[in-house]
């Protein structure tokens, strides 16, 4: 099974993938460099490519059968409409790969798709599955409960956060902390991950033996 990986990051969504399936073929996508150093000391296997994943996908997309993304986050946050009243705010506009990429999965990918993204500050433009914190758009249906695991108790300092989130995560992140911070704060939860990838394999299956009905 040839899987990629979009806005690959530090592979949150893709750390128990192998428990589950051990012949897959990732490809994974991150423009920043650091990000994509970190992510390939961690999966040494995956191919990771340094690159804008919103063209990969529309260069690329017909190799794969299983395609994850993750388009960034910040443009949809509800942290950014809670600081709107701040002098230093500077408005943007929503990022609108995250929409143009499930509508091109919809309607271009023969395989299964995974798109994530936070739960934003307005109504989702597209009917979006709300499990936790996260939103995701998908061509199958997804359980009630991803299994995902929440991180307990007060985080006092910058530091101590990020040492929390590090032991969450199972993940030795040896860069700077004020910006890794972000990044292992918006990780999606390697047990939900794993759900989502056990579930769509589950309706592949399913598929190949000419069931109609995937639940």
């Amino acid at each position: 099974m040839k899987i990629l990986n979009l806005y690959a990051c530090l592979g949150g969504n893709r750390y128990k993938w192998n428990e589950v399936k051990d012949d897959i073929e990732v490809t994974a996508v991150e423009l920043d460099p650091e990000c994509a150093r970190l992510y390939q000391e961690r999966f040494p296997n995956d191919l990771v490519i340094i690159a804008d994943a919103h063209q990969y996908l529309l260069d690329h997309y017909k190799e794969y059968d299983f395609i994850w993304s993750s388009p960034p986050c910040p443009t949809h946050s509800k942290i950014r409409i809670t600081q709107k009243k701040r002098d230093t705010f500077i408005p943007k506009f929503p990022d609108m790969k995250l929409y143009e990429e499930i509508i091109f999965l919809d309607n271009h990918f023969d395989g299964k798709y995974c798109v994530e993204n936070v739960t934003p500050y307005y109504t989702p433009l597209i009917p979006s599955k709300k499990r936790g914190r996260h939103l995701y758009w998908t061509n199958f249906n997804l359980p009630n409960s991803l299994n995902e695991r929440k991180l307990e108790g007060i985080l006092c300092t910058m530091i101590d956060e990020h040492k929390k989130l590090e032991v969450f995560h199972d993940i030795k992140v040896k860069a700077n902390v004020g910006g890794y911070r972000d990044v292992l704060r918006n990780l999606v939860d390697y047990e939900a991950g794993k759900t989502i990838f056990e579930t769509m394999l589950g309706i592949v299956n399913k598929e190949n033996i000419n069931q109609t009905e995937l639940f």
